[in-house]
């Protein structure tokens, strides 16, 4: 029996399904609850829990459910729209498992392969497309399949066809409110004029879903101040659209503006809607009490307490030196200061990123607002901070200067081109996930590339996107230069097209770009890709010659294969094998070369660094061992005080005062098994710095640390007597 004859059968019944949801649909509210509510006392548990579902009290809909499906375990239907409550209510896994048990029903039935498509669409998973075409294939009527359509390709930023998707859905139904509110959204996410919100208002004057929608596109689109506009636009035509008010509040929350955030979370949230969104970014307000925010008139960095006097060492002075580089590149001065949010809990991290496409794991950007993950939120050697920082901050210009109107690919794009063009060594390296896509022509044109963000079609589709925008960019800068990136960055504020901005700027079809920049890239990696097969099998057999300590057999195999691969600085890297088989031969020097070559290209796993580090300072090099301890500061400068001592020491004996003082500040900041010593040294930078007030301080705390402390008594008289002389 279909779900209409279902409803039809309900027609005995004082009140149908059918009769509540015609409420609803046309903006009879008081009449729908009304409905619903005579409808939850029916003898029926099918009907009952649809009443129930009708007023939002899913643990009693639930139980009805549960009834129904013991009354008709072969009716898929009742599956299905028990499915679809649990899809409304979050639980995705539940709403899955009910719509596959209906297809082993039914194996052709709509509502099922519906219900499959709304959930794969949720986790913005490729396979959403699929499920809804088979849903129409099923049932060519299937108006919410239609609709799911134009939603998927809004999401995907192909407006034509989220028109024409919207526009196959009003031929099913005239008065299709989601087909109408896609077709409003893609006017306004062109900046055009539009007649559809008058169109829905016809059909259902309090149709707040349709403003909403339009606002969740717009944050999709990182238009979050145009979307904030759209929700209130939606509450104020019903204040009841709790999962409203909580995506406004976490919008609010994420630029920043958290007196409105926590109004309008608490609201959802004391209304029923506690959904993880909403649960988790109220726990992420809570825990700001555990946080310190360090202020500038250009900056606010927020840190947590734990760490926040280590981290604003290195944090804050790195953001003001990008804010300054890169107001300098791109041509803007930024209105507003730069809020950065940094969490040691990656957790509380994700949370900022939920129901966003697309993102990388480690930074976020909202506007004006960054969050990202602290070095000690990640394994050690796995993050480089100062590189994401960098990254993010590149939004936040790009943003910026376009009015959030640029495509996806090209600020990813343009941020990863940052990362190495602050230093050649920050930035991701060329992944084997990457080889492999390249190899097997898995690159998208340039016209579709921001899919790659948004909907995946295989695994890591997204880091091999990051990766080809930043080429591309790269490519750009090398052949055009920076003036034409730029160029091309103001043509997306007025809303233009990938494929007219490609025609505009670069003089040819995006296709004939597409060739191009195929052609350079292959020529930029030929070796590792032409080697990448052979590369990995000799890789694996000088593994296992290390672990036997066969020095002469690792270096021979070593020199011949490195340089097939040279980006590949993970576990394992060539580099490493041949400084410890020439370390095992007493070879320091080039031990020392190949480490050099090891962070040269990139790599970041602090015990390699530090060993090069030492191994510098023995041969007599400070300088360049004080170099390597500060890419150890842009990686991991976290939990390791004997680092900072090190580089401390070495930049006090190479005079540079103001390095040594920042790097005992750090010691003492890690809160150090010998406090005393930690504070005595930094007084000592201080006094050779010539800051004898902060040199006492200093000097007072090694000796509150441990009174009888005899270097800091004789510190602190050599201290006394300067002052004196003065």
């Amino acid at each position: 029996m279909t779900f209409l004859a279902m409803l039809a059968a309900f027609a005995a019944f004082a009140q149908s399904p059918a009769d509540c949801h015609k409420h609803r649909k046309y903006g009879r509210l008081a009449e729908a609850d009304a409905c619903y509510e005579k409808l939850s006392f029916s003898r029926d548990p099918f009907a009952r829990a649809e009443g129930f579902w009708g007023l939002k009290s899913y643990t009693q809909a639930n139980d009805a459910f549960k009834l129904a499906v013991a009354q008709q375990p072969k009716n898929a239907e009742v599956r299905v729209r028990w499915g679809r409550m649990f899809e409304e209510h979050w639980q995705k896994d539940e709403a899955a498992k009910l719509f596959e048990e209906a297809l082993e029903i039914d194996k052709e039935n709509s509502g099922a392969k519906l219900g499959m498509a709304l959930v794969a669409a949720d986790g913005f998973e490729s396979k959403a497309v699929e499920f809804a075409t088979d849903a129409l294939k099923s049932d060519p009527k299937n108006v919410e399949a239609q609709e799911l359509l134009a939603r998927l390709a809004l999401e995907d930023v192909n407006f034509d066809k989220a028109v024409a998707e919207a526009e196959k859905a009003l031929t099913i139904s005239s008065e299709s409110l989601p087909a109408m509110a896609a077709l409003a959204t893609v006017d306004v996410i062109r900046d055009k004029p539009t007649q559809w919100f008058d169109r829905i208002a016809k059909v259902n004057p309090v149709y707040g879903e349709g403003d909403a929608f339009c606002a969740h596109m717009l944050i999709l689109n990182r238009r979050y101040g145009e979307a904030i506009d759209y929700m209130k636009k939606a509450l104020a035509k019903n204040s009841k659209l709790w999962d409203v008010h909580s995506e406004l509040g976490i919008t609010y929350m994420r630029l920043g503006i958290e007196k409105e955030a926590r109004e309008h979370l608490e609201l959802a949230f004391h209304n029923g809607w506690k959904d993880p969104p909403t649960t988790n970014s109220l726990r992420l307000m809570d825990s700001y009490k555990n946080f310190q925010t360090f202020t500038t008139p250009r900056t606010s960095v927020r840190l947590h307490k734990k760490e926040a006097e280590l981290l604003k060492l290195y944090v804050e002075p790195e953001l003001k030196r990008a804010i300054g580089t890169f107001e300098k590149k791109y041509k803007l001065t930024l209105k507003k200061p730069v809020q950065l949010e940094v969490y040691p809990d990656h957790e509380d991290f994700a949370v900022r990123t939920l129901g966003m496409p697309g993102l990388g794991a480690l930074g976020v950007t909202f506007g004006y607002v960054v969050a990202m993950d602290s070095p000690s939120g990640r394994k050690p050697g796995s993050f480089h901070w100062a590189s994401t920082m960098w990254h993010e901050l590149s939004h936040v210009f790009v943003l910026a200067a376009t009015n959030h109107r640029t495509p996806r690919w090209f600020t990813e794009g343009l941020a990863v081109h940052e990362e190495t063009a602050a230093a050649p060594d920050w930035g991701d390296r060329l992944d084997p996930t990457v080889l492999r896509a390249v190899r097997d022509k898995k690159l998208l044109p340039i016209v579709t590339l921001d899919r790659g963000f948004i909907r995946p079609s295989y695994p890591n589709q997204v880091i091999v996107s990051y990766f080809q925008a930043g080429k591309i960019c790269d490519y750009i800068n090398g052949k055009w230069g920076w003036e034409k990136l730029l160029a091309m960055m103001h043509s997306y504020a007025r809303n233009t097209s990938t494929a007219d901005v490609v025609k505009e700027h670069l003089g040819m079809s995006p296709e004939a770009f597409d060739k191009e920049f195929l052609e350079w890239l292959h020529k930029q990696i030929a070796t590792p890709l032409d080697k990448f097969e052979t590369w990995s099998k000799r890789a694996r057999g000088l593994s296992a010659a290390a672990k036997e300590k066969r020095h002469d057999d690792v270096i021979k195999e070593g020199l011949e294969i490195r340089d097939w691969y040279p980006d590949y600085v993970e576990a394992g890297s060539v580099y490493e094998f041949l400084a410890d088989a020439y370390l095992g031969k007493g070879d320091k020097k080039a031990a020392i070369e190949e480490l050099e070559r090891y962070a040269k290209v990139g790599g970041r796993y602090p015990e390699a660094l530090k060993k090069l580090a030492n191994l510098q300072a023995e041969a007599g090099r400070p300088k360049d061992a004080i170099a390597t301890y500060e890419r150890l500061n842009y990686i991991f400068p976290v939990q390791d005080p004997d680092m900072h001592h090190k580089m401390g020491t070495l930049s006090l004996g190479q005079g540079d005062t103001k390095l040594a003082i920042r790097e005992f500040q750090a010691v003492v900041a890690s809160k150090p098994l010998d406090p005393a010593a930690a504070n005595f040294h930094l007084a000592q930078a201080y006094a050779k710095a010539n800051r004898l007030q902060d040199a006492e301080d200093a000097v007072l705390s090694s000796l509150e640390a441990a009174p009888g402390y005899r270097p800091a008594q004789k510190l602190l008289l050599e201290i006394n007597k300067q002052k004196e002389a003065r």
